[in-house]
């Protein structure tokens, strides 16, 4: 097969963008002692798959509505997915690395417009991704995710504090609505599982049809 002009047969760089990989720090604003996660991602994934990695990585239900902002540019659902909100790129149409700069890029993603869980996101290090290695791919955090519906930053705290003090009035029911929860703890297997079917997904597919035509 002959190449297109599109893609020059000696034009490597959409095969090199395709495996490139870059860090993505998530921290949740407001919270101390800071909950954060780190992953490595394909550059490659849209901005909606984005969203499900900060979801599964930090232990969201993704039961809210959310929103990704880089400059004064926002994305998000299709309109039509939207509940009648402000309108927005659609997430699903864009690429993390067409939104990339070269050292470090900032990301603000809100989860839920009520509870309004705040996330910065640092994007870092683009690079080529290790053969061995399957992205997205979990490298580590602190502190567990806040239960969904607390009541958000304010919320979440005080809960932690009626936990914490036996004579709180709310402090018997609180510990049995949290059950076993350990602010401490991140459950990885869950995590790494639903990951790894995102990384298993993108094996699938392969790269673009214009990389294997490059590839021809």
């Amino acid at each position: 097969m002959k190449p297109t002009a599109k893609t020059p047969a000696n034009d490597t760089s959409a095969v090199e963008s395709f495996n490139q990989i870059c860090t993505v720090r998530i921290a949740l604003v407001d919270t101390d002692p800071l909950i954060w996660r780190e992953v490595e991602v394909p550059t490659s994934i849209t901005l909606k798959v984005l969203h499900d990695i900060v979801q599964i990585t930090m232990g969201w239900l993704s039961s809210h509505m959310w929103e990704l902002a880089i400059g004064e540019r926002t994305y998000g659902l299709p309109t039509d997915e939207d509940w009648g909100m402000a309108p927005r790129t659609p997430a699903i149409k864009i690429r993390l690395r067409d939104v990339l700069k070269t050292r470090k890029t900032t990301i603000d993603y809100l989860y839920d417009f009520g509870d309004a869980w705040a996330h910065r996101l640092t994007v870092t290090g683009i690079r080529q991704g290790k053969p061995d290695v399957s992205y997205p791919h979990y490298v580590g955090g602190e502190w567990d995710c806040p239960p969904e519906d607390c009541g958000g930053i304010p919320g979440f705290y005080n809960m932690l504090d009626a936990l914490a003090d036996t004579e709180h009035p709310d402090q018997a029911e609180v510990a049995k609505y949290l059950g076993a929860w350990d602010p401490k703890q991140i459950d990885e297997i869950p995590l790494r599982v639903a990951l790894g079917r995102i990384a298993n997904v993108s094996v699938r597919r392969g790269p673009p049809a214009e990389l294997a035509v490059c590839r021809s």
